[in-house]
Parts: structure tokens; sequence; C-alpha cells
């Protein structure tokens, strides 16, 4: 017994169609699309089974239910794409202000001694100066190539 029912409407078959035609779909969304259009009860036809989807499509029936349980529950869109996140895993350790500092230093006249800014020596001075607790000669040189600036 099926316990989330699907029933599309046509501007929904529409969309799905569109979906499956364009090159720049995942193939995880069209096999999601394409378990919907096989489940559709719409105009009383009847829906194929879960194995049947399952071996049409190569998927596992987890796939298959929750495809079915998210468009009873959410819509077509939620069981077509994925989640979108809401913050990055890691926080980024370059915000704007530490860049600002980077390129702050990579500007000034080097030290004494010395003809440019090393890497490593902007990385040393923007930790000596408290504006992040550390950070590496390669986030320096990428946030200065960002910029397109030279150490020149």
């Amino acid at each position: 017994m099926v316990k989330w029912h699907v029933s599309l409407s046509k501007s929904e078959c529409k969309k799905i169609r569109i979906i499956l035609r364009s090159k720049k779909t995942s193939m995880e969304t069209k096999k999601r699309a394409q378990i919907l259009l096989d489940v559709d009860e719409a105009d009383g036809r009847a829906p194929e089974s879960v194995s049947t989807v399952m071996k049409k499509r190569g998927v596992s029936v987890n796939t298959v239910t929750e495809t079915r349980r998210k468009f009873a529950e959410n819509g077509i869109d939620a069981a077509l794409f994925r989640k979108k996140r809401q913050k990055p895993p890691v926080t980024p350790k370059v915000t704007g202000e530490v860049e600002a500092h980077i390129i702050a230093c990579a500007c000034s006249s080097p030290p004494e001694g010395f003809t440019r800014w090393s890497m490593q020596m902007i990385a040393d001075k923007i930790v000596f100066n408290g504006v992040v607790e550390s950070i590496s000669d390669e986030t320096v040189r990428l946030v200065l190539k960002k910029h397109n600036l030279s150490r020149i």
C-alpha cells in the first residue's frame, strides 16, 4: 500500500519535461523527475509499483519512497532538488577586513633591508598585527591574485 500519493498537474509535468531535456541538469535530478513521472496518479492512471520503478530507473527503494514523500509534503522543487545549505561548514578565515589588511600591507613600503614584500612576510605581519590568528603565505598569494596586485 502506498502512503504518499503523487498527482502531477499539467504545469508540473511540463516543468519536469523541461528539466529532463536540459543538458545542465544533474543525473540525480533527472532520475527523480523520471520517478515522479512513473508514479504519477493524475487522470486516473495507475502508477507503476515501487519495484518496477526501482528496476527501470536503477535506484533503491528509499530513493523512490523519499521522492514520493518529499513531493507529497513539500512540492515538486523539494522532490527534485537538494536543499541549499544555509551557511558553509567552516566559516572563512579571510573576510573583507582581512583582505583589506593584506592589501594595505602589500602596498606599503617593505621592511628595511628588503626590496619587496614576500608572501610569508605579509602573512607574518598580518598575524603579528593581530588581524588573524594564523594565515598561510598561499592564502596571501590568492588574495593578492584575486585583486590583481603584485608585490612590487
